[in-house]
C-alpha cells in the first residue's frame, strides 16, 4: 500500500509539475538615460503600471541608467543630454545600489522622471523626501563611488548583443524588445511559466500599425548621441 501511494504521489508531480516547483520570475532590464523624454514617459506612464496591476510580483526588474552616454579617453563621462544627465544618471545609479529594494528605488526614479517630463529635473533632490529615502546617494555621488557604478553600467550596456540602437531599450528574459517595447507587459505574461496572474488576463498584444506598416516609437537614438550634447 505504501508503495502505491508513493507511486501516485510522483505521478501527480509529473502530470502537474507546477505544484513541484515555483516558477521563476521574468527578468526585465531597462537600459535608459534620465533626461531622454521618451525614457521618462515610458517609466512614468507605462513601466509604473506593473507596480499597480501586480505584475511586479512575477518580475525581477533591473534599471540601468546609462543609455547613450559614453566614456571619454580620460575616463570621464559624456551624456546625450549634457552634464545634468550625467549627474542624474549617477544619482539614480547610487539610489539603486543603496536602496536595492525595487519598490523603494523605483519610487525615487519615478519621481525624478516625472520632473523630467515637466522640464523641472533640476529639482531632483526633492524626490528623496517624496520617496521617503535618505540622501545617502548624494554622498555616493560626491565620493566618486557613483562613477564606479556607472562605469559598470557602461560596460554592461556596451556588451549588449545585439547592441542597443536607442533608449528606452527593454530586455525581457534576455530578449531585446527593440521597437516593440510598448508591448512589454504582453511579453512578460507570455514568458512567465507559472499560474497566470490576474493582470495577464486583461493584457493583449497591442499594435498601432497602419495597414502593413508598423509605427516607429519615439526614442533617443544612440547614433545621434555625440551630436546632442549641450
Amino acid at each position: 500500500m505504501g508503495f502505491t501511494r508513493l507511486f501516485l504521489f510522483f505521478l501527480l508531480l509529473v502530470l502537474n509539475p507546477s505544484q513541484s516547483y515555483a516558477a521563476e520570475n521574468v527578468s526585465v532590464t531597462l537600459y535608459y538615460e534620465t533626461l531622454c523624454p521618451y525614457c521618462a514617459d515610458f517609466i512614468v506612464n507605462h513601466l509604473a503600471n506593473i507596480f499597480q496591476n501586480g505584475l511586479i510580483s512575477i518580475v525581477n526588474l533591473r534599471m540601468v541608467p546609462w543609455g547613450n552616454a559614453w566614456l571619454n579617453s580620460d575616463g570621464s563621462f559624456a551624456c546625450q543630454h549634457g552634464t545634468d544627465e550625467c549627474l542624474i544618471n549617477t544619482i539614480e545609479a547610487c539610489t539603486i545600489t543603496i536602496y536595492p529594494n525595487v519598490n523603494r528605488h523605483f519610487t525615487f526614479i519615478h519621481c525624478v522622471e516625472g520632473l523630467t517630463l515637466q522640464n523641472k529635473h533640476s529639482k531632483w533632490a526633492d524626490c528623496f523626501e517624496m520617496s521617503k529615502l535618505g540622501t545617502v546617494p548624494i554622498d555616493c555621488y560626491n565620493s566618486g563611488y557613483g562613477n564606479q557604478i556607472e562605469t559598470k553600467y557602461a560596460k554592461e550596456t556596451a556588451q549588449l548583443n545585439p547592441p542597443h540602437r536607442f533608449v528606452p531599450w527593454l530586455v525581457v528574459n534576455n530578449k531585446p524588445l527593440a521597437e516593440d517595447y510598448g508591448n512589454f507587459m504582453a511579453y512578460i505574461c507570455k514568458a512567465y511559466k507559472g499560474k497566470s496572474p490576474e493582470a495577464c488576463r486583461s493584457i493583449r498584444y497591442k499594435t498601432e500599425s497602419i495597414g502593413n506598416e508598423k509605427s516607429i516609437p519615439q526614442v533617443c537614438l544612440a547614433e545621434q548621441r555625440r551630436n546632442s550634447t549641450s
